[in-house]
């Protein structure tokens, strides 16, 4: 988990895999990528076992360019359909038992910056629904209200899509499935608004056909909590095997749900505010004064 581990040892290089020589001198690794550049690097996460047009597998290759710093960055996951993914990222991975991945990233978090001070060490959770919203309810919100300085992702496909398509907190009221056939009975649980309760200094919505949203969304939410506190970010990304979405219309998909019910929104705090301006330079949260002087130079 850093710089040195992804550079070769000396006179190994020419018994090297071509894939990993190309990670080494073509990816991202000490390097300043974008999604605005895909397809001129060697990307962490380039294949997979996830359904075609899976928009989770998108959304979490657009997150994973997205890390401010991958070589210092490690994922925690869980059962669900995301991992399948994550998993095959060169960058580690910890696959915590089903619910229990916000108390993992909460040690992890803890043990990198007591070994390794003012460097930062990023850690990113990225579950589905049910292991969030559901079995792992707990374990979540109480990562929060003790401000773990880490973030959180819910890969929300609004269905349990590993397990044959039950019904999760995160299904929409009415919603019929394979294994709900009468529907869903309560509403959409708001995770957001409980975020926002338990202290989270970065709260967003996105979903994943909208790339530049996505980058600057991870990158401020991975920011926010190297210092100023825990950070969530709740994305949509259809199952489109349990909700019988055409590969072709995945996108399409997206883009519906996004104007009918996941519109983009952002909360942020006042002190994560002022650190991405003071310590990023972020010119949306500058002040105008400060602002007015760039512009001037």
């Amino acid at each position: 988990m850093s710089l040195d581990y992804v550079k070769f040892s000396p006179g190994f290089e020419g018994f090297m895999p071509k894939e990993y020589r190309d990670m080494v001198e073509h990816g991202p690794f000490g390097k300043k990528t974008s999604v605005s550049q895909m397809g001129s690097f060697k990307e962490i996460l380039e294949e997979h076992p996830m359904c075609a047009g899976c928009a989770m597998t998108l959304f979490i290759r657009l997150a994973i360019i997205a890390f401010p710093n991958p070589e210092d960055t490690i994922t925690v996951g869980t059962a669900g359909c995301g991992r399948l993914a994550i998993s095959q990222a060169a960058i580690p991975f910890v696959y915590g038992n089903y619910g229990d991945q916000n108390g993992v990233a909460s040690g992890l978090s803890r043990g990198l910056r007591l070994r390794f001070g003012d460097q930062p060490k990023d850690v990113v959770v990225m579950v589905g629904d049910g292991g969030m919203a559901d079995i792992g309810f707990s374990g979540t919100l109480h990562s929060w209200f003790r401000k773990e300085k880490f973030t959180t992702i819910m890969l929300d496909n609004e269905v349990y899509g590993n397990t044959g398509g039950q019904e999760s907190g995160m299904t929409n009221q009415g919603a019929v499935l394979k294994m709900a056939p009468l529907g869903k009975k309560f509403e959409k649980m708001d995770m957001l608004s409980m975020a926002k309760l338990a202290g989270c200094a970065y709260v967003a919505t996105v979903v994943p056909n909208n790339p530049r949203r996505v980058e600057n969304v991870i990158r401020k939410a991975v920011l926010i909590a190297r210092e100023v506190g825990p950070t969530y970010i709740q994305a949509y990304t259809s199952c489109n095997i349990e909700y019988a979405i055409p590969t072709d219309k995945v996108l399409e998909d997206c883009k519906t749900v996004e104007d009918d019910r996941y519109k983009f929104s952002e909360h942020i705090t006042e002190d994560a505010r002022d650190y991405l301006a003071d310590r990023y330079g972020y010119k949306e949260f500058m002040p105008k004064p400060a602002m007015a002087a760039i512009s001037k130079a």
